[in-house]
């Protein structure tokens, strides 16, 4: 029933929020958003709003890039592909590519013009590069035609948040995901029983994780007591660099965000490579090194390396999330050593204090591209509804997320959600004979995210609620202010970002591993000057200027 071209699909984040001009109910102030469609609404619903179910008035198919994610690969007969049908009277046709190439297949279909109209899977900033040939749309132009999306934006408070997403010509190019509140996910798990039979607590700082980890040595000195995944030679430290760079006021790796930094003292932008909180970030990861407690392999090894050397004793800490916590690390851990306890701990606090995100965070996700294609087909405006409402009505995000009830999930009498007891997702059901994603396609990344915090907790563990709740009790820095650059300042910026990019994540290894004496630091940075650093910032804040000065 549906044409699946197998191709590729991957994830990358290190966007860059490009902003620029705002109104207060998202539009960008060009052309109205329901104006001029008369050729356009086929299938559209005339009284759709918030509260309502999309259901196309005569049977559509929109074509939509598929992310394959290897955990639950695409099959013909989810419940969701023909429940979505029967509920929008929509028929989605995948162009499945895998997730380890998603971003390139992406890029050349864009280039090509042969993508799906759909687009889902794009991180907000993985848009600009397609902003200046006009190939995607610029989506705030039709906010108008999504009345979901506008209800939470306002409900929520996310117009600076949305704000960071405008390019220079005032417009954004990607509907995002929206949630409620921020979420804290990645951190670090350690092995709680170790913990209690050396008699310790869990850490609550960064501090605290540098005692921990010696009494530990102590205990197996020929342990790492801290091996780390997520790390690539061009990304060292995925993880690890962006949650305990964010403690400090200076993340990288997965946090990079071009490598700027808002410093609300000295009201502008600064580089985060050469700020001494960033060195204080990598002295403290050298002193771990230095005293042989964590694993000097952890920035660059393979994932597969570091799970090993936790199922094998060889190390007791790891960077974690919930899913990955679950279904990665605890049954090869409980198969060696059925004793073994790991649990995902509060994000160690850092010298910002205790901070859930930092000014370079927002509470938007990956979100949707609209390919500009779609605006010339006479089904347009059922298209922009039925996006709204799938990803973006309180109905349509739990259809996404849970399924059908009944089928796959019940509600208790204080309208709690509870999985159907055959059915298992994020070891909520352990031992159950199917499995949310893997046989019904529903919980899936390029259809459930963003939403309320009640939704976002309801597949949580009780063991997951009580992280959020120490973490949702932290404060969140305040967005940073919109820099939009132009087409041209963006082209300038890319040749200055990338060799920066790379000087850094070279010798922010050199200063941890201990090859590079911090006596150097000074050098370290003048070096980036002869990279251009001065005139990188220079671009960066004089956008943010110019967007001051237009508009308050």
């Amino acid at each position: 029933m549906y044409e699946i071209n197998r191709r590729q699909a991957m994830v990358a984040v290190g966007a860059f929020l490009a902003l620029a001009a705002c109104s207060s109910d998202g539009d960008s102030g060009g052309k109205k958003s329901g104006d001029g469609f008369a050729a356009n609404r086929d299938g559209a619903m005339a009284d759709y709003g918030v509260g309502t179910q999309f259901k196309a008035t005569a049977p559509l198919s929109f074509s939509i890039l598929y992310n394959n994610h290897p955990f639950y690969p695409i099959k013909n007969d989810w419940l969701f592909w023909s429940e979505l049908k029967k509920r929008t009277n929509v028929t989605l046709q995948p162009n499945v590519v895998p997730l380890s190439d998603y971003e390139n297949k992406r890029s050349l279909l864009i280039g090509a013009g042969d993508a799906p109209m759909i687009i889902p899977k794009t991180y907000p900033g993985q848009e600009t590069p397609f902003v200046a040939s006009g190939a995607v749309l610029p989506v705030s132009d039709y906010l108008d035609l999504m009345p979901n999306f506008k209800e939470k934006v306002a409900k929520w408070n996310l117009q600076p948040d949305l704000d960071t997403l405008r390019q220079a010509d005032g417009r954004f190019y990607v509907l995002p995901g929206l949630h409620e509140d921020y979420w804290v996910d990645y951190t670090m798990a350690v092995r709680a029983d170790v913990l209690d039979k050396l008699g310790l607590e869990i850490p609550q700082t960064w501090d605290d994780v540098h005692t921990v980890l010696k009494a530990i040595k102590e205990e197996h000195p020929d342990s790492y007591p801290f091996s780390d995944r997520w790390g690539t030679v061009s990304t060292p430290g995925g993880a690890l660099m962006n949650y305990l760079g964010t403690g400090y006021g200076a993340p990288w790796g997965w946090g990079y965000t071009n490598g700027v930094m808002w410093d609300p003292t000295a009201q502008k932008f600064a580089y985060v490579g050469a700020m001494d909180q960033f060195k204080q970030a990598l002295q403290f990861l050298n002193t771990l090194v230095t005293e042989k407690l964590l694993d000097p392999e952890s920035f660059t090894q393979q994932d597969d390396q570091a799970i090993q050397k936790l199922v094998s004793g060889k190390s007791f800490a790891i960077s974690t999330n919930a899913q990955t916590l679950v279904n990665e690390y605890r049954p090869p851990l409980k198969k060696a050593d059925p004793k073994a306890r790991l649990i995902k701990i509060p994000v160690p606090i850092g010298p910002l204090g205790p901070i859930k995100a930092g000014s370079n965070t927002t509470r938007l996700e990956n979100g949707v591209m609209i390919s500009k294609k779609a605006r010339d087909s006479k089904n347009f405006v059922a298209m922009m509804q039925f996006i709204d409402w799938l990803w973006y009505s309180d109905e349509g995000q739990v259809f996404a997320k849970w399924g059908v009830e009944g089928t796959t999930y019940t509600k208790d009498s204080s309208g709690k959600f509870q999985l159907a007891k055959d059915v298992d997702f994020v070891g909520l059901n352990p031992g159950a004979p199917k499995h949310l994603q893997k046989d019904f396609g529903f919980s899936n990344g390029v259809f459930a995210y963003g939403g309320s915090t009640e939704l976002l907790q309801s597949t949580f563990s009780d063991e997951e609620i009580e992280f959020q709740k120490t973490m949702n009790a932290r404060k969140a820095l305040p967005v940073a202010p919109p820099h939009p650059l132009t087409d041209e300042e963006r082209e300038q910026a890319s040749l200055y970002e990338t060799p920066l990019k790379d000087h850094v994540s070279q010798n922010m290894l050199n200063f941890i591993l201990g090859k590079r004496s911090f006596d150097e630091w000074d050098a370290y940075v003048k070096e980036l000057e002869a990279k251009n650093v001065s005139s990188y910032m220079n671009l960066v804040n004089g956008a943010y200027e110019r967007y001051k000065k237009e508009h308050g």
